[in-house]
């Protein structure tokens, strides 16, 4: 299960951001579609951080499991990294999203754009990206394919 879960989670990612930039350049372009892109936006994000609390908790790495012996959480760039500075990050962009998502409603599109485009950039810097040395770990681009 713990498998099955971090590669829905990974496969979401490209429907975040997939999501993300059609919201983004709609909210640029001061399309009213924003509405629905920014309401699939939003139930996609909040689907991912629930599973991405389920692995924070109970995954292969959680925090149910602990620290390895003699392993300090801020000075191992791993754990850290998957235990503070993802699950931050995460949440603060999904927190700009849910906020981006009253502003979309109400058609205000500069607000809209602004907040989504934080959120991008957060969301590109929280990322395990597989050229991540600390991160890496062997990850790929689409795990599970």
């Amino acid at each position: 299960m713990e498998t099955g879960m971090l590669h829905l989670h990974s496969v979401l990612r490209w429907v975040i951001i997939l999501l993300l930039l059609i919201t983004l350049f709609g909210a640029i372009a001061k399309k009213t579609s924003i509405r629905s892109s920014s309401l699939w936006l939003l139930i996609a994000s909040h689907t991912m951080l629930l599973i991405g609390l389920y692995q924070l908790i109970a995954g292969r790495f959680g925090i149910m499991k602990g620290l390895p012996q003699g392993v300090e959480l801020m000075g191992d760039g791993f754990y850290r990294f998957f235990w503070v500075e993802h699950p931050l990050l995460m949440i603060i962009a999904i927190g700009l999203i849910t906020v981006a998502r009253g502003k979309a409603k109400a058609l205000n599109y500069r607000a809209t754009a602004w907040l989504l485009f934080i959120a991008l950039i957060l969301i590109l810097a929280a990322v395990p990206w597989p050229f991540r040395g600390v991160v890496g770990d062997g990850r790929t681009w689409f795990p599970g394919m």
